[in-house]
């Protein structure tokens, strides 16, 4: 069953959302060279305990960290260690989640580190990260989920891929409806999948994380023996990115990014929603 939030739950998954971001602004600007995973980890650790914020992660399912951090060919799941030393030239995406009065907010996005990236990984980037905003333009009034999944595939399928070939849009995993818990039904496709049908109609109140996951080859991926670090299948790096969105009777509010979507969503000619929080 979907959970449909009251505007009132919609304020407080807001408030959850905006810790997020904060995580977000820290991890991005300690994801440099020399850094540690690990040390990505207490950054995070340390903003949310500002905040009086949990993590969502540390503990789901026994995660054993704050937040996800999957460099290079890792697409998810990827678990903050001493050992993963960030270098010049690498991308990792960071995944974290924050809990407010039992309210939940996720988001994940893609950070250079260094310099000297090449330019297909740069490109791999905003396509995922465009694909994602599609996504977020298709949450209308009166659209169905598939509607979200197909926005979202249709912008990476049109995307030339730099040296020829497709992008890998990743099968196994999605994004999810969020709310009280982290994931939640309805899960979310990256593609349009026919025989699931269109799925739920969106109504105010339906709140999804859209997290489109890209690779630069494969969409297959596969679980190493940690039972969580999620890599591609013949070693192609990756893209991950990801905001909470909730739909109201005026429109879209992306819950995790600090403007709530404004300027983005102003490039698809659509207003967002008002800042519950003002």
């Amino acid at each position: 069953m979907v959970q449909i939030k009251t505007p009132e739950q919609i304020a407080k998954m807001r408030e959850a959302g905006l810790v997020v971001a904060a995580v977000h602004r820290a991890t991005r600007e300690a994801a440099v060279p020399g850094a540690t995973t690990k040390d990505l980890d207490e950054v995070a650790r340390k903003v949310l305990a500002e905040h009086g914020a949990k993590s969502n992660f540390l503990g789901y399912g026994g995660f054993p960290a704050t937040i996800c951090t999957s460099a290079n060919e890792v697409v998810v799941h990827g678990i903050p260690s001493d050992d993963v030393v960030l270098k010049d030239g690498d991308i990792i995406s960071i995944d974290a989640g924050a809990i407010v009065d039992g309210w939940h907010g996720d988001a994940a996005f893609t950070a250079f580190v260094g310099s000297g990236h090449a330019p297909e990984l740069i490109e791999l980037s905003r396509v995922t990260e465009e694909s994602m905003w599609a996504g977020i333009a298709a949450m209308k009034l009166g659209n169905r989920l598939v509607d979200v999944s197909r926005a979202i595939e249709t912008y990476i399928r049109r995307q030339p891929k730099p040296g020829g070939g497709k992008y890998g849009i990743v099968e196994d995993y999605g994004g999810h409806g969020i709310g009280t818990e982290m994931h939640m039904d309805p899960h979310l496709l990256n593609y349009v999948e026919r025989r699931r049908g269109k799925g739920p109609k969106l109504v105010p109140g339906f709140c999804l994380a859209i997290e489109p996951m890209v690779s630069l080859g494969t969409p297959k991926t596969e679980v190493l023996s940690d039972d969580w670090t999620v890599i591609t299948t013949d070693g192609t790096w990756s893209s991950h990115w990801e905001h909470s969105v909730a739909l109201t009777e005026e429109g879209p509010l992306v819950l995790t990014a600090p403007d709530g979507g404004k300027a983005k969503l102003a490039e698809y000619g659509i207003t967002a929603a008002p800042d519950p929080l003002g």
